[in-house]
């Protein structure tokens, strides 16, 4: 038996077990108060310093190319063609906050994969939360349109030329032989801006090789550069719902249009010399005409796409 337990045993034996027990916890707490009065105090723990954050990349302070100013935006531009076409269909490629969607009044399709509307939408609406690539793979995707062509597509996704080919090459076979192609982010202002790393807040990335691609492997449309704030847009029409080159073209141009940084902008797009001007695009009374010459089987449309082509640039 311990010290502690015979000493226990005899005072049991004198005041009780109870009592006995009582000065067992007083003593338990008074040499456990000595301990920690007379313990050494813990060794403090170094504090280990956070790793500075790495220095943002600063953004190149880059000047825009002398250009002339635009009489438009790219919305005013879209809300015009919408009021002149009539529409009959809307179909547009990255939606965003919904801005350019609530131009619209007529049976429409958004495809975004992380849209966020803000704002009242007035149209006969179906949002499509995935990308555009997956939209065209589906078996109907245009369903929501119930046959009738479109009329008017407007495409601002993703800010990389090979993207926004694909959603060009996608779309046209659902066009109407009238009907509108707009792409927005055509004309960047320097060639930081056209970069396909994002180094502005500003940013159209290289999507103006679509233009350039375009005029090179399809003559029968007729792409309009349009001097349009801030990036520029690109009107095309001419369209060809049943063109079978479409693989054939992205094939020959993929490597083109994922030539690395820097990209070299054509200087005509940088000072938008081989631009038209929004507003005197917009008074033509062509967009009229091809709402009244969409229910032909087979429309004449030659002297339209003149009236077009006799546009002057670089106003």
């Amino acid at each position: 038996m311990s010290i502690r337990s015979t000493v226990r045993s005899r005072l049991e034996s004198v005041v009780g077990e109870e009592r006995a027990r009582s000065a067992a916890r007083t003593e338990r707490a008074v040499r456990t108060r000595l301990a920690r009065a007379i313990a050494p105090p813990p060794p403090k723990k170094k504090k280990k310093k956070r790793p500075k954050p790495a220095a943002a990349v600063p953004r190149p302070n880059e000047p825009y190319t002398p250009h002339p100013t635009p009489t438009m935006s790219r919305h005013q531009l879209l809300a015009g063609l919408h009021e002149r076409l009539q529409p009959r269909t809307y179909l547009e490629i990255g939606v965003r906050n919904g801005e350019s969607l609530a131009l619209s009044s007529t049976r429409s399709i958004g495809v975004d994969p992380a849209y966020n509307v803000d704002r009242e939408i007035q149209a006969d609406v179906q949002l499509v939360r995935t990308t555009s690539d997956e939209f065209f793979a589906r078996e109907d995707p245009l369903a929501h349109f119930s046959g009738v062509p479109v009329d008017l597509a407007f495409i601002d996704g993703m800010h990389l030329s090979e993207f926004a080919l694909r959603d060009f090459l996608n779309t046209e076979p659902h066009m109407a032989r009238t009907g509108v192609v707009v792409l927005d982010d055509m004309l960047p202002r320097n060639a930081t801006e056209a970069a396909r790393d994002r180094l502005t807040s500003s940013w159209a990335g290289d999507v103006y090789k679509v233009a350039e691609i375009l005029r090179r492997n399809r003559p029968d449309l007729l792409v309009l550069l349009v001097n349009t704030s801030p990036t520029g847009t690109v009107v095309i029409v001419g369209l060809d719902p049943a063109s079978a080159v479409k693989d054939a073209v992205y094939e020959a141009e993929v490597a083109y249009c994922l030539a690395p940084d820097p990209q070299e902008v054509p200087q005509g797009y940088l000072d938008r010399s081989e631009a038209v001007n929004a507003k005197e695009l917009l008074g033509l009374s062509v967009w009229e005409e091809l709402a009244k010459r969409r229910d032909d089987s087979e429309p004449a449309l030659d002297d339209l796409w003149e009236q077009l082509r006799g546009l002057a640039t670089g106003r």
